[in-house]
């Protein structure tokens, strides 16, 4: 009885949680690959173990792009040639072998081929090579302890320029 009691209760608290909890992103909307990514010319991506990582970071946040700036029906496919993330590592400097330096001259590089699809089809492919050399001026990333947030943030960027629909565009800030 007193064990029936306790279920009971214990899923009336946790039942309006699991109503409540966001939805995750659907990761069929975004199909990405990354070609060679051995070869990729960011130092980082060039150790299998560092490479697994800061991709499968982007693959969801890629997934999250998708979800927020991509209308119904519509899904992308991405080949990524070339990552050069932002900033770069400076060994020379004694205890600082694996932080990265955020400076001018090292902008967020990322060459990618896309296929834009509506319910199968495709509608639009491209090639783009995106850059933002004023990223250290863009107040998003400044305090922002996120990993990779610059390059985050370039792609957010190019989404919401390349496929959001006007009504769309009031999506939540990566440092928001």
């Amino acid at each position: 009885m007193l064990r029936t009691i306790c279920l009971s209760l214990s899923l009336t608290l946790v039942a309006p949680g699991v109503i409540a909890a966001p939805v995750a992103p659907d990761p069929g909307r975004v199909a990405v690959t990354y070609i060679t990514p051995e070869r990729f010319r960011d130092r980082e991506l060039h150790r299998e173990r560092s490479r697994t990582s800061a991709l499968a970071e982007f693959d969801r946040w890629f997934a999250e792009l998708g979800t927020r700036y991509l209308p119904p029906g519509q899904s992308l496919v991405i080949e990524i040639l070339d990552i050069d993330l932002a900033g770069e590592f400076e060994p020379w400097r004694t205890g600082f072998g694996d932080v990265r330096f955020l400076r001018d001259v090292t902008p967020p590089r990322i060459h990618l081929r896309y296929r834009l699809m509506q319910d199968g089809v495709t509608i639009r492919t491209g090639e783009e090579r995106l850059t933002d050399m004023n990223y250290l001026s863009d107040p998003r990333g400044h305090n922002s302890s996120r990993r990779f947030v610059y390059d985050k943030l370039l792609l957010q960027d190019w989404f919401r320029k390349s496929f959001a629909t006007p009504q769309r565009r009031n999506g939540s800030d990566l440092a928001g």
